[in-house]
């Protein structure tokens, strides 16, 4: 039976939330509502992507950003279970593994309306990471589990969780990257920008608290600031203010420093590199669309589909200077290698191929079969 009310609730808090479902929002058309928790509260971190994505404004915004991990997940929690209770969606939609997906999926849970996880299963097997806890409770709670690869689907069969609420979709952020990545004229305007080159710069983006804590900050500035070639910084302002309060800026000399990037400026840039230097899960997706290297420092991953081809993990310190300089020595082969290699993150159809399963839940209107 079709339900009164054919609308979903898509709940996000972060960049990589919108970057990820403002496909399925273009496709659920009206029946989308944006519920905006303010995760990250800059504009420079969420409102501009909402613009640069054609989402437009979220119909609800919480604004509980600026809060210690257990404060925002609680506050989130709390507010959106009354948001949903009035709205009644026939399905609450969370991404990937932030505070706002648990929070979510929490308070979907706590007014009895389904759950579909995007991005589900990914697990990096690291206690130490909220971010693992926060993704292990949504899939246990989800009704629908979105799982973006067969070894994701493998982990949630793992944990006990049935076949029939498990649905491999390949990523969105294939489609995502392919109909953002800007021309090559344009990219072209955006290198002389910043008086680079193409494939003769390193990109890289540091944010993750194992990265801005302690004395790991300085070890991974002091080893990018190391490498022979130009390093492109966008600063996380969770890195600037760990490097303002360190008293670690005279790092960052030598390094060509700017500010946290439009989605569509970051991929012409990304798309252009020699190589990345990132601890964002997201660039890991990236670069198999991009066919460029990246060096994540991390000390675990959720990922392990890019590692060994796209990706090489090390810790803070000398090793990335050393995994960039082996890279470097023999970039035109590791270009031409990765060119040549298929994403693990599907075909581009993963934005139909999720809507299609959300409308199966929740018995509404199917849509047509997804095409390459």
């Amino acid at each position: 039976m079709t339900p009164a009310n054919t609308q979903i609730a898509l709940v996000f808090g972060t960049r990589p939330e919108v970057i990820k479902l403002a496909g399925l929002a273009h496709r659920l058309g009206p029946d989308a509502v944006l519920i905006n928790t303010g995760q990250h509260w800059e504009d420079a971190m969420s409102g501009v992507f909402l613009r640069d994505l054609g989402v437009g404004r979220p119909h609800h915004d919480l604004g509980l950003g600026g809060r210690s991990r257990g404060e925002q997940i609680g506050a989130i929690t709390s507010d959106l279970s009354r948001l949903l209770a009035d709205l009644q969606p026939a399905a609450v939609v969370v991404q990937g593994d932030t505070n706002s997906a648990l929070a979510g999926a929490l308070a979907a849970n706590a007014v009895e309306v389904p759950i579909t996880h995007l991005e589900a299963g990914l697990r990096s097997f690291d206690r130490r990471m909220p971010e693992e806890h926060n993704r292990v409770v949504v899939d246990h709670l989800a009704d629908l589990c979105l799982a973006p690869t067969e070894v994701s689907a493998a982990n949630l069969r793992a944990e006990g969780i049935g076949s029939e609420r498990i649905v491999v979709t390949g990523n969105t952020v294939v489609a995502a990257v392919r109909r953002l990545l800007p021309s090559p004229e344009e990219r072209a305007t955006l290198l002389a920008s910043l008086n680079v080159e193409s494939g003769r710069y390193v990109l890289a983006t540091i944010h993750r608290p194992e990265n801005t804590d302690g004395a790991a900050l300085a070890a991974v500035l002091a080893a990018l600031a190391a490498v022979p070639v130009p390093v492109i910084l966008p600063l996380h302002p969770r890195t600037a203010a760990r490097i303002a309060a360190a008293s670690l800026a005279p790092l960052l000399e030598g390094l060509l420093v700017v500010d946290p990037l439009p989605y569509v400026s970051f991929l012409g840039l990304l798309a252009e590199c020699g190589l990345a230097v990132s601890d964002s899960g997201g660039v890991q997706e990236e670069v198999t669309v991009l066919g460029r290297p990246v060096v994540v420092v991390r000390r675990s991953t959720e990922r392990p589909e890019v590692q060994g081809t796209w990706a090489q993990l090390v810790e803070a310190g000398p090793e990335v200077t050393a995994a960039v300089a082996a890279l470097w020595a023999d970039l035109p082969s590791v270009h031409a290698r990765l060119a040549a290699l298929p994403s693990p993150y599907g075909d581009g159809t993963a934005e139909v191929q999720a809507v299609r399963a959300i409308r199966a839940l929740v018995g509404g209107p199917t849509v047509p079969a997804p095409s390459a």
